[in-house]
């Protein structure tokens, strides 16, 4: 099943995508894909999606499709090769930290520059939204607490993030740093998260090409490593690491400014386009 939200900023609707590709309004029988509304039942709930409503899609502007999560959590470090361009060291155990809430966006919204900004980079990361509780969990149990996959582009400001001091959360935080979508895909759908191509382009060249099976610690470990420090929550969305290609690790570093265009995308899970505006 694949989930999202369609709608302008504040007035998205929840809507399940048909395997025609119709958009069916899902509102009278969840509200809206909040962390209240995401329960072990909730597939349940929507197996009667084809007799509601179809949203026409042209011209639709695609939310995120969480209407907020309630914590993001990130794990950086987490591809050898981009550990290595960074110049870091291969981490022993999850490197995490996390991203504000109000960074989240639609998949295609606009990426708003403003001059304070000078390192600006992108990262295409698997996105996992956890659908039950998860505290102490093994790893072999780890998948039954997803809900499913999203894609998400890590935004950051390289500046803020390693030459201010301090977390890295600052730099991964203004509004408009976490595009997630078009959609979650749930995970009956995704058999084998570690077996999954993810790339990204930056106007139309090719910048970072790699697959999920790359990564250090995978989606069971994340999901268990994190459960040892906190209980996860239905509605948290993980960010889990990208590979190499982003701006800062290229030779000369190549940041983002005023009408660069992003494309990026994760097997089975779609396509995310923005474009960098002015503020």
């Amino acid at each position: 099943m694949k989930l999202m939200r369609i709608g302008a900023v504040g007035s998205e609707r929840p809507a399940v995508i048909s395997d025609a590709g119709d958009a069916h309004d899902v509102s009278a029988l969840i509200g809206d894909l909040v962390p209240e509304a995401i329960s072990d039942d909730l597939v349940g709930r929507l197996a009667g999606y084809r007799d509601q409503p179809v949203i026409d899609l042209a011209g639709a502007r695609i939310g995120s499709p969480l209407a907020r999560p309630g914590t993001i959590w990130c794990i950086g470090l987490n591809y050898a090769d981009h550990a290595r361009e960074a110049g870091a060291a291969i981490p022993d155990e999850p490197v995490v930290f996390s991203k504000a809430a109000s960074a989240l966006a639609g998949p295609n919204d606009t990426i708003h520059w403003h001059a304070s900004m000078t390192k600006l980079d992108w990262e295409v990361e698997l996105g996992i939204v956890i659908g039950r509780p998860a505290h102490r969990v093994p790893e072999d149990r780890a998948l039954g607490h997803v809900l499913g996959y999203t894609i998400v582009n890590d935004l950051s400001e390289r500046a803020w993030q390693m030459e201010r001091g301090g977390q890295w959360m600052k730099g991964k935080s203004h509004p408009g740093f976490c595009p997630v979508g078009p959609w979650i895909v749930t995970r009956d759908e995704v058999p084998d998260p570690q077996a999954l191509s993810l790339w990204l382009d930056v106007d139309g060249g090719r910048m970072q090409d790699g697959n999920t099976r790359d990564m250090i610690a995978g989606v069971a470990r994340i999901i268990s490593y994190l459960s040892d420090f906190t209980r996860l929550m239905p509605g948290d969305l993980i960010c889990t690491g990208t590979p190499a290609g982003v701006g800062a690790g290229v030779k000369p570093p190549r940041f983002l400014g005023p009408g660069a265009k992003l494309r990026l995308g994760i097997d089975g899970l779609g396509e995310q386009r923005q474009q960098v505006a002015g503020a």
